[in-house]
C-alpha cells in the first residue's frame, strides 16, 4: 500500500495523519494475519446520531448503528511487538448481520501504524499514554499531534473473573474506497467493571465515544487473532 493511500483509510476527523508522520512511516513488515496477546479495558455505550455519522460512507449508507465499544488496550505480544492503544468501534446491523467497525484508533507505535492500516484499514494515528490496565487504575491517552483529544478510562471491578471466547466480522474502508471484511476470534478472561471516562469535549470523541460511567469490563488476559481481510462487492 502506498503513502497516499495508507493516509486515505476512512477515520474520524482525530484519525487525521500529518505529512510529517506519513513520510517518516516504516515499510509494512508484518502482513496479515496477526495474533496478539493483551490486556485492555472496554465499555459500551448506547448509539447516537453521531455514531452513525462516524462510519465511514462505504460502511454506513443503509447501516443501523446499535452501539459503541470504547477501549484501552495494552499488547504485551503481537508482530510489531509491544504498544498501547485506544480505539472507537461503532457496532452495526447490516442487512440481518451484525457488525463492527473502527473509526478511531490512536498507538504508541508507528509500526503498528502502518499494519493496521496497510493491512487492514485501521484508521490509527499517534498517541501518548500514560498509567495502566486494572481495576482502579487510570490510563489516559492524548493525542501526539495537531488535532486535540483526550481519553481517559478508569475502571471499578465488580464481578469474579471468567472465561470468555467472542468472535466479530469487522468491516474497514480502504483509501480506494473498497470495503473489506476480517474476522477477529478471541479468548481470555475478563471481570464485569463500570467503567468512568473522561474525555476532552473539544473533540468529536465525545459525542460518540462518551464521557460518564459505563458499564464494561476488565479483560485480564486475551489472545485474539485477525484475519487477513476479503474484499466486499460495491454498494
Amino acid at each position: 500500500m502506498t503513502s497516499s493511500a495508507i493516509a486515505l483509510v476512512a477515520g474520524v476527523a482525530e484519525t487525521l495523519l500529518s505529512e510529517q508522520v506519513i513520510n517518516r512511516l516504516p515499510e509494512n513488515l508484518a502482513p496479515a494475519p496477526w495474533i496478539c496477546e493483551c490486556e485492555s479495558v472496554l465499555w459500551t455505550v448506547r448509539p447516537t446520531r453521531a455514531a452513525a455519522q462516524a462510519l465511514p460512507s462505504g460502511i454506513g449508507n443503509g447501516a443501523q448503528a446499535l452501539g459503541v465499544i470504547g477501549g484501552m488496550v495494552s499488547y504485551r505480544d503481537t508482530p510489531v511487538g509491544h504498544y498501547d492503544e485506544v480505539l472507537g468501534a461503532v457496532v452495526f446491523r447490516r442487512g440481518t448481520a451484525l457488525r463492527g467497525t473502527v473509526s478511531f484508533m490512536a498507538v504508541d507505535s508507528e509500526t503498528s501504524i502502518v499494519g493496521g492500516r496497510a493491512n487492514w484499514a485501521m484508521p490509527k494515528t499517534l498517541a501518548q499514554f500514560s498509567g495502566g490496565i486494572g481495576s482502579g487504575r487510570e490510563i489516559t491517552a492524548r493525542g501526539a499531534l495537531e488535532t486535540p483529544w483526550s481519553v481517559a478510562a478508569t475502571p471499578k471491578a465488580i464481578g469474579p473473573s471468567v472465561p470468555i471466547r467472542s468472535s466479530l466480522v469487522v468491516l474497514q474502508q480502504f483509501g480506494d474506497g473498497d470495503v473489506r471484511s476480517s474476522k477477529l476470534t478471541a479468548k481470555g478472561r475478563a471481570r464485569a467493571a463500570l467503567v468512568t471516562v473522561e474525555m476532552d469535549t473539544t473533540s468529536t470523541l465525545s459525542e460518540w465515544m462518551r464521557p460518564g460511567r459505563h458499564l464494561g469490563a476488565v479483560i485480564e488476559s486475551m489472545t485474539f487473532t485477525l484475519e487477513e481481510p476479503k474484499a466486499l462487492p460495491r454498494r
